[in-house]
């Protein structure tokens, strides 16, 4: 995992929120307060913050073009559960799909895919291939082929990990 620009628009809060949990030290903000805090999510939110984390992860690992890492609830269950309302502004008739209710969590996820979908961003928004990383980044490549986080960490240590297989 590394530091990269944030996704755009409603991504970037999908991206934090996946990238919750650190897989190679085991470290969940969510486990905190300020972590909570930085979602807007309560203690007693955790589990079900923690189950839409890691259906998204699946989904990015599928944007990427590998299986999921475990068993998850398919994340359109999960968007079922959280109503939107189309939003027609009424000086120029733009249309935007907004959670009906701003607080919870899911609602606000479900407005951003909808928001990345209409945008045609949300396949760009992928979970690294490591499997002691799964990190999600938004993949800013031309043809949007990216696998890694960070090319200078997981992708070396990828193309290291095959070169001394070789040998």
């Amino acid at each position: 995992m590394t530091e990269r620009s944030p996704a755009p628009g409603g991504l970037a809060l999908v991206e934090a929120l996946v990238n919750t949990l650190d897989i190679e030290s085991g470290a969940d903000s969510l486990d905190t307060a300020e972590g909570r805090a930085r979602l807007g999510i309560t203690r007693d939110e955790v589990a079900d913050a923690s189950a839409l984390r890691e259906s998204l992860r699946a989904v990015l690992l599928a944007h990427a073009g590998h299986p999921p890492h475990r068993e998850v609830t398919p994340l359109g269950d999960l968007l079922a559960g959280a109503p939107l309302l189309v939003a027609v502004d009424r000086r120029d008739g733009s249309a935007t799909l907004a959670p009906a209710d701003e607080g919870p969590l899911l609602s606000r996820i479900a407005a951003a895919v909808a928001e990345a979908l209409v945008a045609g961003t949300w396949t760009r928004l992928k979970a690294c291939e490591a499997a002691d990383c799964l990190w999600a980044y938004y993949d800013r490549s031309p043809a949007g082929r990216g696998r890694w986080c960070s090319m200078q960490v997981c992708g070396a240590r990828a193309k290291m990990r095959r070169y001394r297989a070789k040998g």
